[in-house]
């Protein structure tokens, strides 16, 4: 029987600078019933201390686990084992939140007998503190019956730390062998999305996402695209176990989005990396493996009309079928640092 209304995970590695803004948001949240699970991931810096001040203040809500450093994936599930909560949130540990994060998603989730609550978020450049923009504020009353509109759910922002879940959601989530060193939070939700069956939105914006304009110019090694690949494949095999009707037509419309468009997408910006090949060997990967995602419906015109969803996914398409890909990738990045406009996926 859960204790708690809600269980907040807060993985923790080498931010001991924002570390206690995150942990003040959090204790001091409307809603008192939650506990906040701070996983310490071997971090070489102050995380473990500041923490253990936290819980010496806060002996009610503060709850630490002390592990090696096994990176996030591990971390959430040491998390959700320990978790009480009768829902379960993540937060980042260098991002913060509105003091009503947790009453505001646990009474929408409730409302609704909802077993995914979302709320809007800030992006924030993390050294001048502007707001660059605001998302997932405009879903006023919307419901999304997954049974009924499973293509809905490509519409949510790929990172789990905007959203709670129903605790055995979480606890009966099928775990991948090896987990991606890139793409980790899209798998996450992926694997939480195949037993999902409705979910609810709160249009405000809860969640402080801190960010630097230039943090995705980091170069992806071989190894990393190769472990999410396979670890990809390893979702699909746990999507056909499941056989639910149109959740492989589904996923291969997701892997369209997240690894031919936004993994392509980073690896634009690596000056080592030969993008027209990269493109290549992904269309080849995604033929192979996700072979609806060119006929996907859920791409389709028809159902992005029938059903007033953003018709992104069906332009990136044809601009595929085009063979204008690695130009639209260099016109969408003079948008976003010449402009100022960012397409959100």
């Amino acid at each position: 029987m859960a204790t708690k209304k809600l269980s907040i995970i807060v993985p923790c590695y080498k931010v001991e600078k924002y570390l206690p803004r995150c942990l003040d948001s959090l204790v001091n949240q409307t809603l008192k019933e939650i506990e906040i699970i701070c996983i310490n991931d071997g971090s070489p810096d102050n995380c473990l201390q500041i923490l253990k001040d936290y819980q010496e203040k806060y002996k009610d809500k503060i709850v630490i686990i002390d592990k090696k450093n096994e990176g996030v994936w591990r971390g959430r599930k040491d998390g959700i084992k320990k978790a009480t909560g009768e829902f379960i949130g993540f937060v980042d540990s260098d991002d913060y939140v509105d003091k009503t994060f947790a009453e505001k998603l646990y009474n929408k989730a409730k409302k609704e007998n909802a077993d995914i609550a979302v709320c809007g978020f800030d992006r924030i450049d993390l050294d001048t503190g502007k707001t660059i923009s605001k998302e997932m504020c405009k879903e006023e009353t919307k419901i999304i019956d997954v049974k009924e509109n499973m293509g809905a759910l490509l519409e949510l922002n790929g990172a789990p730390w905007n959203k709670i879940y129903k605790a055995n959601l979480l606890k009966n989530q099928k775990d991948l062998t090896n987990p991606p060193k890139i793409l980790d939070d899209m798998m996450f939700l992926l694997l939480v999305y195949l037993n999902a069956k409705k979910v609810a939105f709160v249009k405000e914006s809860l969640v402080y996402y801190m960010i630097r304009k230039d943090s995705i110019i980091n170069t992806i090694k071989k190894e990393q695209i190769e472990s999410t690949y396979n670890a990809m494949l390893e979702v699909k095999e746990i999507y056909k176990q499941r056989k639910r009707k149109n959740t492989l037509e589904l996923l291969d419309a997701m892997a369209f989005l997240h690894l031919g468009i936004s993994l392509m997408f980073r690896l634009s910006y690596d000056k080592n990396c030969n993008l027209k090949q990269a493109i290549k060997d992904n269309t080849k990967f995604l033929d192979e493996n996700f072979k609806t995602w060119r006929k996907s419906k859920y791409i389709r015109l028809s159902y992005v009309l029938k059903n007033h969803v953003n018709g992104k996914l069906w332009i990136v398409k044809i601009i595929y079928k085009c063979h204008l890909f690695r130009a639209f990738l260099k016109v969408y990045r003079f948008m976003i640092h010449h402009l100022g406009i960012d397409i959100k996926w």
